[in-house]
């Protein structure tokens, strides 16, 4: 386990952070797959040399590969055994690994790939050099509901125009990622001049990459309206749930300040004691 969460290590402390890089992102995936896929193919005898090593300097018996036991969940009476390479090999090694690639194909499918990929050509580095015009025309068909049947039809005219702006303009040169590149269009006023550009950089940022902070924000759904208050109307459960997925910021407030803003909003039946006030 400790050397399958090494290779995901990179790939799992990246998709905990809120500034999502879609295009680092992505190409973590890739790689991790593939470093998965050969530790499956040829990775078994390092593998197995590591691990004796380990038992031997920890006085740790090693059973022999040999050996036959009987096949695990079934009654001894049938009589059906299995080598001790097989069980840890096929019934351990490679189950552990495929669980991993299953789990990242569904959350990672062909689909989202693509997505992804084209969501990746916005990246500003280098003088906009992964800037693809017929990946990103492809997402305003992706996104149809977004994009009216005239801006799937103007879109293109409009990213090459964009790329060619934003390439002689020596402000944007400082753009590291999505994030600081539509910061930089608003502050530049370019939202305004290339409006479906600045959509597909929004919902660049609002895509949810299946992140843990997305997780924690649905499992804090569940925890917040519960049955027992499940009749919570919109508007407060959405400032509840601000207050969470924000929580390090609520966090450096001062309570005192909190409760001065809440009294000082309207006269209320009952005021808080004077002493907070």
């Amino acid at each position: 386990m400790l050397k399958l969460f090494g290779i995901t290590n990179e790939l799992s402390n990246i998709l905990q952070r809120k500034d999502l890089n879609i295009v680092n992102a992505m190409e973590l995936v890739d790689v991790v797959k593939a470093r998965l896929g050969t530790m499956r193919e040829s990775g078994w005898n390092n593998f197995f040399a590591d691990v004796q090593g380990f038992c031997v300097a920890k006085s740790i018996l090693v059973p022999n590969m040999d050996d036959e036991i009987p096949v695990r969940g079934r009654s001894r009476a049938e009589g059906r055994t299995i080598t001790n390479l097989h069980h840890y090999r096929v019934e351990i090694f490679y189950v552990a690994i495929d669980k991993i690639c299953v789990e990242m194909d569904h959350r990672f499918s062909e689909g989202s790939n693509i997505i992804l990929d084209c969501f990746s050509c916005l990246d500003p580095k280098n003088s906009f050099s992964k800037f693809d015009v017929d990946k990103l025309a492809r997402l305003a068909d992706i996104y149809h509901a977004d994009f009216s049947d005239d801006d799937r039809g103007t879109i293109r005219d409009q990213l090459e125009t964009y790329v060619l702006q934003v390439r002689r303009n020596a402000s944007f040169s400082t753009c590291e990622d999505v994030q600081s590149l539509a910061m930089k269009m608003v502050q530049t006023e370019k939202h305004l001049v290339f409006p479906l550009v600045y959509k597909l950089i929004e919902l660049a940022l609002i895509l949810p990459v299946s992140t843990a902070s997305v997780e924690r924000a649905f499992s804090a759904m569940k925890i917040i309206k519960s049955k027992l208050r499940n009749k919570i109307n919109d508007v407060w459960f959405n400032d509840l749930m601000v207050c969470y997925t924000e929580r390090e910021i609520f966090k450096s407030l001062d309570d005192i300040d909190i409760i001065r803003t809440f009294t000082a909003k309207k006269s209320r039946k009952g005021h808080l004691p004077r002493n907070f006030i």
